[in-house]
């Protein structure tokens, strides 16, 4: 260490001509001066407005598919082969295949019914509560508290809703009066 401290206090301007560099080094500034090119498409417009037909596929796809096709079985049953002979990696591939990681999973728990508005505090205490005792995770949690929260909007809409209807009602028949 002490010898590294040592060559780097002895390093200096001088050192650049070891280099070949002429001196310190200065960051490049260039600006660019050629003309605009211009563009071959006007914005907001591409070369194939149609876009890529649905349903196309990758051509290196394409060409894996063809190279390995009549080959699958052979391969999967050589990963399930090294796998069997304790190759760590293909046993992992396996079971990979086999037990994918679930994105998602059912949870149970109690959840009071959410009639009205008024029902929500009810809900998001059970929903806290659950959390508190173990029963589901944070995740879990704020995903449900997230369906609470978009169930009590659609019963605020349908209950705007209905109360507009019932405005306008009365107001159709103190016209007709």
């Amino acid at each position: 260490m002490d010898h590294f401290l040592k060559d780097l206090a002895t390093w200096g301007p001088h050192c650049y001509d070891s280099l070949n560099m002429t001196g310190p080094r200065t960051p490049r500034i260039t600006v660019n001066t050629a003309p605009k090119q211009l563009k071959p498409f006007r914005p907001g417009q591409s070369g194939n407005p149609k876009g890529r037909p649905k349903g196309s596929r990758n051509r290196t796809t394409l060409a894996v598919e063809s190279l390995l096709d009549g080959q699958a079985e052979t391969l999967t049953q050589k990963a399930i082969d090294l796998a069997l002979s304790g190759d760590l990696i293909a046993l992992r591939i396996c079971l990979d295949r086999i037990l994918p990681v679930r994105k998602d999973r059912p949870i149970e728990f109690v959840l009071p019914p959410i009639e009205t508005v008024a029902d929500a505090p009810r809900a998001i205490s059970a929903i806290t509560s659950a959390v508190a005792r173990g029963e589901i995770t944070a995740n879990d949690a704020a995903d449900v508290s997230r369906l609470v929260e978009i169930y009590v909007r659609a019963i605020e809409a349908s209950d705007l809703d209905r109360r507009l209807k019932d405005v306008e009602e009365a107001m159709k028949c103190e016209r007709g009066r």
